[in-house]
């Protein structure tokens, strides 16, 4: 009886992805390691998929499972603010989580749409902010109340590197023990051809008490990519250091795949 309690309050506390918890990021935390978010695209229609599948141990044999796949389409548009490009996105999370198996919860979340402003700084120096909004949402694993997001970023891309840090804050709402969040995730990669080679690390903290407790994570791991041309593959691994009321570690693999859609004629 015990085992299945904490594998219930596991479920609600830990399934972070746009939506389902109550205490916890809004947006997985670690989603953007491995892309310079201070840069903009292009210019043209791309599509980013990002997909993963990880366990959290819980102790006493019981394991939370948390699949996800974000397909997010990006429009890098030729229009200028304040300098920068301005950039359009939007995306709706697919989640699936259960406990060893059981209780399972699936479903499409919350759609974001989102508003970025990204500006070339110069020798290698990218930096832009974005802010945006999340949908309500009545499936299992959607939120059903708006609530907003934003993220400034910094990016180094110069001499092959990929030298990123994307600072993410989201809203939650008290009355539903969902409390405001952070999430900041780490980037240092290196170029070698086609090869893309590094390491990712992020940190998520809720800012405050709405759900009785506060959650927070550290993780690092390795990333490997390589360029195809005609679009990027980028493979990670990601395993908790530290965390607190999350209760236990989570492993976990990721790939994101980034292809352009459609680009203007030169």
């Amino acid at each position: 009886m015990k085992k299945i309690k904490i594998a219930a309050v596991a479920l609600l506390a830990a399934m972070s992805f746009a939506g389902t918890a109550q205490a916890g990021s809004e947006l997985f935390p670690g989603i953007s390691t491995g892309i310079p978010l201070g840069a903009p695209l292009p210019e043209g229609v791309w599509g980013v998929g990002i997909g993963t599948t990880g366990t959290r141990d819980l102790g006493g044999g019981v394991d939370l499972k948390v699949n996800a796949a974000a397909p997010w389409i990006i429009w890098s548009t030729p229009w200028k603010v304040a300098g920068g490009t301005l950039v359009l996105d939007t995306v709706t999370p697919y989640v699936n989580a259960s406990v060893n198996g059981n209780g399972v919860a699936s479903g499409w979340a919350n759609t974001f749409l989102d508003a970025q402003v990204k500006w070339n700084l110069g020798d290698g120096w990218f930096g832009g902010f974005q802010a945006g909004a999340y949908l309500p949402s009545s499936s299992d694993v959607g939120r059903d109340w708006s609530s907003f997001q934003g993220i400034g970023a910094v990016s180094y891309l110069g001499q092959g590197y990929d030298l990123s840090a994307t600072l993410v804050y989201g809203t939650g709402k008290d009355s539903a023990g969902a409390p405001d969040w952070m999430n900041l995730d780490l980037t240092a990669t290196k170029a070698f051809g086609k090869w893309e080679l590094g390491a990712v690390g992020f940190m998520s903290q809720d800012l405050n008490n709405a759900a009785g407790f506060k959650q927070s994570q550290t993780a690092i791991g390795p990333l490997v990519g390589y360029d195809f041309g005609a679009f990027k593959v980028q493979a990670k691994y990601t395993q908790t250091v530290s965390e607190k009321n999350y209760g236990g570690d989570d492993k976990r693999f990721w790939l994101t795949v980034i292809k352009p859609l459609w680009m203007p004629k030169k």
